[in-house]
């Protein structure tokens, strides 16, 4: 990506925030835009919200070193607002490079931008989590909740819970294909 100034969200940032994790992995993750602690560090899911995935991918006994995680915008959105679709149309190649490369067998979609930016769905998150998806490619994607909005709303992490369930069992299927 080197220097990138395809949107606006390069005015702003300090580091571009690629991905990082096993290139791979069976198992990809995709958020929505790196936040502050993100864009000082350069890593994605490193502030709260990582903390709190990290810990939910330990309870279903994944480690974060298995996985690849990305995101929708790779600069940080002022405010932590959600990506512009210009914004997200100037990063999407990116993305799907990455996802081109990683090749998972399980993709899960953490929140609403990035359900809306690579499914296109009709529906919302609230309505679409928790349901397996395919991509034309075959990949199994599963949307949740992303969790930011675990900690703005613990109502929702049952949810979560049970979804990472799903995506648990289906990534020990396909880690004894392997």
């Amino acid at each position: 990506m080197g220097d990138c100034r395809a949107c606006g969200l390069a005015r702003g940032r300090r580091n571009i925030v690629f991905g990082e994790g096993n290139e791979a992995a069976a198992l990809m993750l995709i958020g929505e835009g790196p936040g502050a602690d993100e864009d000082r560090l350069g890593r994605p899911f490193v502030g709260a919200a990582g903390q709190l995935l990290d810990r939910i991918l330990a309870a279903v006994d994944i480690r974060r070193e298995e996985v690849y995680i990305a995101n929708v915008v790779k600069c940080r959105p002022p405010g932590n607002r959600a990506p512009e679709p210009a914004e997200a149309a100037a990063c999407l190649p990116w993305l799907f490079k990455q996802v081109e490369t990683v090749w998972p067998s399980i993709i899960v979609l953490l929140g609403a931008s990035a359900f809306k930016y690579l499914i296109g769905g009709k529906s919302g998150i609230t309505a679409a989590r928790g349901n397996w998806l395919a991509t034309k490619s075959g990949i199994a994607v599963m949307p949740t909740f992303h969790p930011a909005a675990l900690l703005r709303n613990p109502n929702w992490k049952k949810p979560v819970w049970e979804d990472f369930q799903k995506v648990k069992e289906r990534y020990d299927e396909v880690k004894g294909k392997i």
